[in-house]
């Protein structure tokens, strides 16, 4: 629609609907709506829209990603424990060409071997990670502030 202000699509992995319970000691106390509505008062305040997602299931997400095309100008993804295992995502990122910054809540680097590497990864512009719910956030201003972000048609 002409006009609209630019929509980012915001998705959230598996077990990310379990956040201000599961391991707090890792992933915090914050729940996902409360980051939720963290991420509309700032897009709001950026000039941007947000439509937020969260799936267990590596399809879903798919489907969101590709659903994006000609409605978003951009991704902000945390694909959970998907971005160590999902080729599928890699490439769903990738064939939508939509800039997509990729989201971590605890420092991936400082924990086990197996959540180091990234798949998903190489097929965003960015990683944030390590910062909690301001993850996300920061992930936000950055795409609306390097005006990476276009209506799309």
């Amino acid at each position: 629609m002409t006009g609209s202000p630019p929509r980012v699509l915001v998705i959230h992995g598996p077990n990310l609907n379990l956040l201000g319970a599961r391991e707090p000691q890792i992933y915090g106390t914050k729940t996902l709506a409360a980051i939720d509505a963290e991420l509309r008062v700032l897009a709001s305040d950026l000039g941007v829209e947000v439509e937020c997602h969260q799936s267990n299931h590596e399809g879903a997400l798919l489907d969101l990603i590709h659903g994006a095309v000609r409605r978003c100008a951009g991704i902000v993804i945390n694909p959970g424990a998907f971005a160590h295992t999902s080729v599928a995502i890699h490439d769903g990122l990738r064939a939508v060409a939509l800039p997509a910054v990729e989201v971590h809540l605890s420092n991936i680097h400082g924990r086990e071997p197996l959540r180091q590497r990234m798949i998903t990864a190489a097929a965003c512009i960015g990683v944030i990670s390590g910062l909690g719910s301001a993850s996300y956030l920061l992930a936000l201003r950055y795409l609306a502030a390097t005006r990476s972000l276009a209506a799309p048609d």
